[in-house]
This record gives structure tokens, sequence and C-alpha cells, in this order.
């Protein structure tokens, strides 16, 4: 299974301006054949090469395996949408082949051609998380600039898998709003620390929209504004991908120890489906629920834990017990009774039941076994 690496590369000041100037030069170029390849209307790797290739290398004075790589990245691009020319950013990420234009010496240091010197050795540093990875690491990797500044090397793993359980029952996982998670088991996946933080980063985006709105009225230019909206998207970010690791690792963990696959809601048109009030839209549209639900197949995947999509329809509506669906079973955002049995509930709760019941009857089959290679999930 493939999975990526983040490698945070220490480069001194010498190694800054050749990194920054072959990125620049790599999208410049890119840019450049972009222009041909839309004039042209081709997205022909053979043809770009055929026509292009000697020029490309000394209008941009580029390796022949770099050469190749804008080539390639063009062709990507232009395949995607052949209706307009692909534009490509000053500082965008840049490709890098395993074993032609780097490699690793040792496990502090990697090898990355750079133009114009030919190839720059720069240190970097491995959390534990990629140090048990390492190992692992093959084929394309990406050179990527970010905005505060720092250089990192996104490395492509090819991880093997633990052997996939042959799952009869499943935990389901409903997806909400005052609880990110809540399990057919009953645990409950968000604490009043994360709570707080929610609701803290939501009141600040809304205040600074409203200041940079303010400002726009006024008729002054909100910049300084805009550069802390950034800064707090990016915090935003940080925050939700570290609890939507901690939440997909413990569900992953839970179903691997009792031996039990994990069903989830499909995502599909959640938020056309979903009726919120005014106080649960920040809280709902600003959590990166597709995220986790990637974690979660992921984590399972390497785990050798299956994990199934279900219809989400309904499942808040439905009793769990008598299988009655009725939109005034539920109460409220919390509250689930049914008219019919009098089954009470927390409505996650009910709805995770729900989940899990339909995971069990739709798990994949084949000839009447476990597919044990199914997966909605594509890696690389």
């Amino acid at each position: 299974m493939k999975l990526t690496l983040q490698l945070q590369l220490l480069p001194d000041e010498a190694q800054v301006v050749d990194l920054r100037r072959t990125v620049e030069r790599f999208n410049a170029a890119a840019n450049w054949l972009a222009g041909l390849a839309f004039k042209a209307q081709t997205a022909s790797k053979y043809e770009l090469q055929k026509r292009h290739y000697y020029e490309l290398r000394e209008r941009f004075d580029l390796p022949a395996d770099m050469t190749i790589r804008v080539i390639a990245q063009v062709c990507e691009a232009y395949k995607r949408d052949k209706t307009k020319k692909p534009t490509f950013r000053k500082h965008a990420a840049v490709p890098y082949s395993h074993g032609k234009n780097y490699g690793f010496k040792g496990v502090d240091r990697v090898s990355i051609s750079v133009v114009p010197s030919g190839r720059a050795i720069v240190p970097f540093v491995l959390g534990k998380y990629q140090k048990e990875r390492f190992g692992f690491a093959k084929g394309q990797a990406d050179l990527v600039l970010r905005e505060d500044g720092k250089w990192f090397f996104l490395v492509t793993v090819d991880l093997p898998g633990d052997p996939e359980i042959a799952a009869t029952e499943f935990i389901g996982v409903d997806l909400g709003i005052e609880q990110i998670a809540v399990t057919s088991d009953g645990d409950a996946y968000e604490d009043k620390q994360v709570q707080d933080a929610r609701r803290k980063l939501a009141e600040r985006r809304k205040k600074l929209g409203r200041a940079a709105g303010g400002r726009q009225r006024r008729g002054k230019r909100p910049r300084n504004i805009r550069r802390v909206i950034k800064r707090t998207k990016r915090r935003e970010g940080r925050f939700r991908r570290d609890v939507n690791h901690v939440i997909s690792k413990k569900i992953v963990q839970a179903a691997k120890r009792t031996g039990r696959g994990i069903g989830l809601e499909d995502l599909k048109y959640i938020r056309a489906r979903v009726r919120l009030r005014r106080r649960q839209r920040d809280r709902f549209y600003g959590w990166a629920f597709g995220q986790l639900r990637t974690f979660i197949e992921y984590k399972g995947r390497l785990a050798g834990v299956p994990v199934v999509t279900v219809d989400a329809r309904h499942t808040s509506q439905t009793c769990s017990e008598c299988g009655h669906c009725e939109r005034s079973n539920r109460k409220n955002q919390s509250q689930f009774i049914c008219r019919r049995c009098g089954f009470a509930a927390n409505a996650d709760s009910n709805a995770a039941l729900n989940i899990k019941a339909r995971a069990e009857v739709n798990r994949p089959m084949v000839s009447g076994h476990l597919d044990l290679g199914t997966s909605r999930l594509s890696f690389g």
C-alpha cells in the first residue's frame, strides 16, 4: 500500500538558493511548454518530447531527468482539462524520480538534482512515524516549499499491510455535529478540549472575515488581515489533521483488537442532505469529515481491518431496535425516541447502530466468501 512520508529538509543558505532556483526554473519551463501544448492541442508525451526536448533543456538549463518530468507534468495537467492552458505557480511542487534525480545517503541526508550546480546533499529530519516506514521509500517524491519558507520532501513509501480480518461483525461509525464521531459501541470521540478549540477557531474565523469585509467596504486593502486569515487556516488545518489522526487510530485499534470491521457513512452529498441550525453550521462545515474517513480507511488497510461504506440516508431517523423510520423519532440533535416501540437512546449512537447493521449486511463478498482485497481508497 502506497503512502506519503513528509521529510523536513534542513538546507544551508547556499542550498536554499539552489532549491528555490530549481523550483522556479522547473515551473517556468512547465508554463512555457504548457503554452505550446495548448497551442498544438496535444497532451502526448511522445510528441512534446520529440518537438521540444532539446529546446526545453537549452532554454531553461535543465538536466535530462528534470526535463522529462516537466513534459510529464504538463501532459498530466493538460489531460485533466483540455479547454484551457495549464498554469503552474512559481513555487509549485517539483516531482523527482527515485534512483534518477534523487537518492538517499543514509537515514539523514538526501541527494537531489538542482540547477545549475547538479546535485545538493541536503540533511533532513525524521519523526518516529517516518522512521518506522522509511525503509519502504521508493518511486516518486515531491520537493515542496511551504508558505512559511520551510522545505519538505514528500516521499512515496510502499508498505506491506497486515492480512485482512475475515470480519462478520462491524463497528458502525456515525460522523456528527455535536460529536465528531460516535461508534456503535457507544464511544464518543470529542472531549471538552476539542469542543473548546473548535468553537474558538470558528469564532476567530468569523471575526476575521467581518474585519476584512469592513475594510473592503471602506475602500482599504485588508492585506494584514488576509495574512492572519491564512495563518489561522493553516493552524486550523493542523488541528483538524491531528484530531482526525487520533480519532481514526483509536477506532481502528478497537476494531483490530476485537476482530471486527468498520462501517462508515457514504459522505457523498452529505452537505446537501443535512439541515442545520445557524449555530451548528460553523462546526459542521468547518470539519474535515472526508479526511477523517480517509484516515480510517488507510489505517484500516494497514492493520488488516476491512472498512466498508454504507448509505447513510435515514440512519438518524430509523430505530435500531424495530426498524421503524419516522422523522419525528429524532426529538432533537441528541435524543432519539422511537414512536412505535418506545426505544430511547442518544441519537448519534442509534445512527451508529444502524450503520453497523448495514455494514454487516453489505460487507463485500466474493463467491460466498469475504473479498479480502476490496478497498474504496486509492493509494498512490
